[in-house]
């Protein structure tokens, strides 16, 4: 097969997909709105949400810390995967409560035991959080 046969295939495929986009509802559009809403829950996680607020500060003092010690490639990756987890955790949480208390404002039992997972999922990401920031930063404050 000749490399225009091949850039010919590979075109007719890119149309195809491009087409079949349109088909479906794609539009670059919808794509910008969606990271509209994304940026919107951010923003709303960091204004609205006094627990992130903590992870926020903590992310903060992690970051000055990282580029005070010279974290190598490896250690910022292992850092910025668990803010990111420990913040993605957190907006899940708030979710959930959020969800929670419009379906049942009054007490439940069930919103409660929901409510307390959640919370104890962002407190399990945040002792990793911390786990690994031990191994990154104790060796480089000497202990």
């Amino acid at each position: 097969m000749s490399v225009f046969e091949v850039l010919f295939i590979s075109l007719s495929r890119s149309l195809k997909t491009i087409n079949n986009m349109k088909n479906s509802g794609f539009t670059f559009r919808k794509r910008l709105a969606s990271f509209r809403y994304a940026f919107n829950g951010i923003r709303l996680l960091i204004q609205k949400e006094h627990n992130a607020w903590i992870h926020c500060f903590a992310t903060i003092c992690v970051i000055i810390a990282g580029f005070s010690f010279g974290l190598s490639q490896t250690e910022w990756m292992a850092v910025v995967i668990v803010i990111g987890a420990v913040l993605s955790a957190e907006a899940i949480n708030s979710s959930i409560e959020s969800l929670a208390d419009l379906v049942s404002p009054e007490y439940n039992e069930a919103i409660k035991k929901t409510k307390d997972l959640a919370a104890g999922a962002v407190l399990i990401m945040a002792i990793a959080a911390a786990i690994v920031g031990s191994i990154i930063f104790f060796p480089k404050l000497g202990f």
